[in-house]
Order: structure tokens, then sequence, then C-alpha cells
């Protein structure tokens, strides 16, 4: 139920256009992609400019109501989607879509938040510049989401996270007051980086409207290829040895169960085995270099010559042209739809260090088979991160709700697996609602009572985004 006066207090800061009041179109903002989450709402803005932004923030303070940000509204732990009370107002940034500027000398873009990520890959590049981040979702997710998650993707080994490819923000904070932090500057030693404080922060300390984020030179030459390997440890002595030939070159190296690969090879379109034998694991290297003609195919080819001399790599294949490349990505990259096909799948984002990779997979595959045998396990995800998809498809001809049913169960052996080697539970999907409550079990209580801390500083009546990332006392 909206209090009384605030949906013409909304009104007026955003206009018409901006407040969403028909029924047939609030669906998408109360509920997430996949419908694993969704709530009710008072309201739903979409304002178009920061001062707009601020005035919502502002006037729902006022009247004691909880501010949900959302962005492209991708995400996997229901950071972006309001709870069941009604009482919480989602504030979309989804008309919030200007490329402010593009500095080609500085090597930056200035972008609002609702931005899509593949709409600023595409700004860079007709500046004849690169914007790294690259996702499944970068079709529809958007930069507001990419910070609040601090998102990782396919190129992180070479040019790190969100937090390492933003340079400033602009923040609304929940009073409705507005940091202007859009410097472009890379080095700047005046105080504290308050722009690592909203990074990751998943909309709990303010509402992200605009960021300065890096560019990179334009990429001019490429060479991937595709490994058949026996083993998880396979993978990661591969890793060493093309990070070692082929150094800063190296942007890609993506990990595969056969189980994934079996799940896209059945329900892909046009995908198909490469091999005539089946293995175990699998991963997709890609090199990349400014040079429009930097040798790259024969460097990987040295580096895969390497692998075949110690017995590491089974198989593999240099793809020959862009609809080859194409065809590996897409082997990769349907990894996650496939499984869909295949009843409920649930998923899990950790991380460890590299070199624990293979006993991490060992432990945990065993224990999740000791627990329910027959159970499918899709792993893969970037292994030069230490970032691993450890998604749990049920066994054949099993009941879906009965598998639904153990999920928590389930969840806990790969949690408990992960914390074991040091690792973290959440490396880039963030914590949202999904995992709020069990990161108590897994974060060191004085590091939450620093994050609490800051969030008591900057949000003191816990109206941004509540419920989501801290758990209850």
């Amino acid at each position: 139920m909206t209090p009384p006066g605030l949906t013409g207090r909304l009104r007026e800061a955003v206009g018409d256009a901006g407040l969403v009041t028909d029924p047939g179109q609030l669906g998408g903002y109360l509920s997430d992609w996949r419908n694993a989450w969704s709530g009710a709402a008072a309201a739903v803005v979409r304002p178009g400019s920061t001062d707009e932004v601020a005035a919502v923030v502002r006037a729902c303070g006022e009247e004691g109501i909880a501010v949900v940000p959302q962005g492209g509204n991708t995400g996997l732990c229901g950071g972006a989607v309001p709870d069941a009370s009604g009482r919480q107002v989602v504030l979309s940034l989804d008309r919030m879509r200007r490329v402010r500027a593009v500095d080609p000398v500085n090597q930056t873009i200035t972008v609002e938040a609702g931005v899509v990520l593949q709409a600023v890959q595409e700004a860079a590049a007709a500046e004849g510049c690169l914007f790294p981040l690259s996702l499944g979702s970068e079709g529809s997710c958007t930069i507001g989401g990419n910070l609040s998650t601090n998102a990782g993707g396919t190129g992180v080994l070479r040019y790190g996270t969100m937090r390492d490819l933003t340079l400033g923000l602009e923040v609304v904070l929940p009073d409705g007051r507005i940091w202007n932090g859009l410097r472009g500057l890379r080095k700047d030693n005046t105080g504290y980086d308050l722009k690592h404080l909203f990074i990751g922060a998943e909309g709990t300390l303010g509402v992200v409207t605009a960021a300065v984020l890096k560019l990179f030179p334009a990429v001019r030459s490429r060479a991937t290829a595709w490994v058949a390997l026996g083993s998880a440890q396979a993978a990661v002595d591969l890793f060493g040895i093309v990070r070692a030939l082929c150094g800063d070159r190296l942007t890609g190296f993506e990990i595969m169960s056969r189980q994934s690969v079996d799940f896209v090879l059945r329900h892909g379109s046009g995908a198909r085995d490469l091999f005539g034998a089946v293995h175990p694991w699998y991963v997709l290297v890609e090199l990349s270099d400014t040079l429009p003609d930097a040798g790259l195919d024969g460097l990987l080819e040295a580096a895969l010559a390497q692998a075949f001399e110690r017995d590491v790599a089974a198989d593999a294949v240099v793809a020959a042209g862009s609809a080859q490349v194409a065809a590996l990505w897409g082997l990769r990259e349907g990894i996650s739809e496939a499984q869909n096909f295949e009843g409920p799948s649930l998923k899990h984002d950790v991380t460890v260090p590299v070199s624990s990779i293979p006993g991490f997979v060992e432990r945990t595959d065993r224990a999740l088979r000791a627990a329910v045998p027959g159970i499918r396990i899709v792993t893969y995800g970037h292994i030069g991160d230490g970032n691993l998809h450890y998604n749990l498809s049920r066994p054949v001809d099993s009941d879906d709700d009965a598998f639904r049913g153990r999920a928590d169960e389930l969840s806990r052996i790969v949690y408990d697996s992960t914390s074991s080697f040091d690792g973290s539970i959440s490396a880039e999907h963030g914590l949202g609602q999904a995992k709020r409550d069990v990161i108590a079990d897994y974060k060191d209580g004085y590091e939450l009572e620093l994050m609490r801390s800051i969030k008591e500083l900057f949000d003191p009546r816990n109206l941004m985004n509540p419920g989501k990332v801290l758990p209850a006392r």
C-alpha cells in the first residue's frame, strides 16, 4: 500500500512517464528474470536523471519508505527484487541510458547506470577503443548492476573486475544528497577512495547513477583454441604453461566439465563435438593483441605443443576463423541456458585459489555424489581467476521438487568445501537475498560488524535495499 501523498511526490519527481502504474507492466520489475525471486512494491519509478533519482530517494526517506535500486534485473541472487511487504519502492535506472562522454586520449568513457553493457562496448569500439567487461547477459545487464555486484566475466584474467575498471562514480546517498565522484583520474591520493564502498554493495549504501570507466586499445588480433583434458589438475597445469609463454596476451581461460558440454551438445542449436573421443574436461583458451598481425596462432600452437610434450593436453584445435571462434564460445556460453532444459538448476558461484581448484573439485564432487547418487554436476568458469560456477542438476528420472527441497543441504556441501580451501561463496554474483544469511557462517564476525558499521553510517534508517547482503543480527 502506498503511503498517502507519496504517489503524488513521486509523480512530481519523475513525471507521468517515470511512474509505472499499469499492472500489466509491473511484473518485470517485481520478479527476477528466472522467476526465482518475487515481491510486491508500493510503487515502481523510472527516473530520467540523477536529480530525479535524488528527488525520489529524498521523498521515500521522508516517508520512511525503503528503496530497491534495479538495473537490468539479470542477477541470480535476488538482489534487485523487493520484498513481499508491498511497502518498498522499486527504483529502476532503465531510463538513464546516456553515454555522457568518451575520451579516447584519456582512455575513459562516462556513462549512466542504466546503459546496457553491450552499448558501452559498442560506444568504445566506435572510438577505436575496448571496454573489456564481457558477460553472457551483456545484451541486457546494465552498468549499474555490473558495479553493484562487482561483475567479473571472462576478461578478469587480463583486465580485472569492475572494481579495477572504474575510475569514478556518481552516487545518490540515502538522504538524497548527490556525491559527484566522476573523476577520470588514475592517480588521486587525497584520502579514502570512496567509490570502492559502493562497488559490490548491491545498492545497500546508495544508488549509483553514473560512472567513469577505463578503456583500452582495441583488440586487432585473436587466437582461440579448444583443448581436451583428462583432469582439473591438467587444466591448472595448462594455465601455467600458457601464461608463462604468452603473458598478458592471455585474455581468456575458461574451463568446462564434460557434463556441461553434454548439455550444450544436447540442447544447443548447431553445437557439435569437436573430438572423436569423450574427455572429462575442456578448456577454451584465447589470446589477444592490439597488433593486427601479432602471430598469435603460432604462439598458441607453441604453448599447446608444450602441453602435449608434458602429457597435459589430450587433444586440441585452434580456431580457423571467426565462425569457428564463435562456435567455440557458443559451447562455453550456452551452458547456463542448456542446463535449464534438464530440470531445476541449483547455482553456485564460488572462488578458490587457482592452485586449489583440483583438490576442491575432487572433494566437492565426491561429497555431492555421496549425498545424491547420480547427481549431475555442471562445473564451468573462469579458471584463470579461480572462479567456478558449480551448478547442480537432479539425477535422471528423479523428481524436480524433491531435488529443490535439498537445495540448502547441497549448497552447504559446496560452501563448506569452498571455505575449507579458503575460498569465497560468491565470486561475482553477489549475495542479494540468496546468500544474505548463509554468509554469516563463512565470513569473519568482526568483518561483518565492520560492514554493518559502514551501512549504519550511510543508511542509519536501513531504507536502502534492506534485507540484502547483510545477515540479520
